[in-house]
């Protein structure tokens, strides 16, 4: 099970990470423009990119303590 969750955290960074490089670089955000600026979806896609990251933080915290 947590091995399935850290995938999916990842892959979730990755998305936001590239993401924000692209709104970085070239002014476009690529979430907004499939699923609309300001869409439920859009908001909740934004909302797990941060818990993901909250939770890899988290983790990485875990390891130093060990």
């Amino acid at each position: 099970m947590m091995k399935h969750l850290d995938v999916i955290a990842f892959v979730l960074l990755l998305i936001g990470g590239i993401n924000w490089g692209l709104v970085g670089a070239f002014n476009y955000n690529a979430v907004s423009n499939l699923l609309g600026d300001t869409s439920m979806v859009t908001r909740i896609i934004y909302g797990l990119v941060g818990v993901c990251a909250l939770y890899n933080a988290y983790k990485m915290m875990q390891k130093k303590a060990a």
